[in-house]
């Protein structure tokens, strides 16, 4: 936090993380296209992103980022981070969209660095959980991709619902916070 008391934006050499505003809802409605949703069930319903907005403002353990150009500040996509259950203990997970025309250019692993961080820094500061999972499904390359160049371990496949109703094989990546 900075003098004012504002939580100061993360950022890791090209992006910034910029925690989740009111104002944010557009970005939700962008993700939520086919292309954008394919591996995670396919698009929601307007009811659902609008709770879904709702969930990321009122997260009370963890927090959703726009990530955005560190240059221009230009909104490239979000990134989160929040506590769950996972084989009988509490651990932080995370999740990332990059928009279309801002992919393959390394930016999700960058903010994927910046998230380990902002969450390391939390853990030493208030305690809480010791690990990082990212989940994306088995064919997902990019997405697994972005968890190896972002620095997580590999710890194997498992089934997973997602949305509610609907399994698939995910893998399970993590990083240690207190690394």
């Amino acid at each position: 936090m900075d003098v004012t008391g504002v939580r100061q934006v993360r950022q890791v050499r090209q992006v910034r993380l910029v925690p989740w505003a009111e104002g944010d809802f557009w970005l939700l409605e962008r993700n939520n296209s086919p292309e954008m949703t394919g591996h995670l069930g396919g698009p929601e319903s307007a009811e659902r992103l609008i709770a879904r907005h709702r969930r990321y403002l009122e997260l009370d353990s963890g927090r959703m980022y726009r990530v955005v150009l560190a240059g221009s500040g230009e909104t490239v996509g979000s990134i989160g981070h929040w506590e769950r259950a996972w084989r009988g203990e509490r651990v932080w997970e995370t999740g990332w969209g990059v928009l279309p025309e801002f992919q393959g250019r390394g930016l999700a692993a960058r903010a994927a660095r910046a998230v380990v961080e902002a969450v390391r820094q939390g853990a030493r500061e208030t305690g809480g959980p010791r690990t990082l999972h990212a989940f994306p499904a088995v064919d997902h390359p990019a997405s697994n991709g972005v968890c190896r160049r972002a620095g997580f371990t590999l710890l194997g496949r498992f089934d997973f619902e997602y949305p509610k109703g609907r399994w698939m094989t995910s893998n399970d990546w993590c990083v240690d916070l207190g690394q």
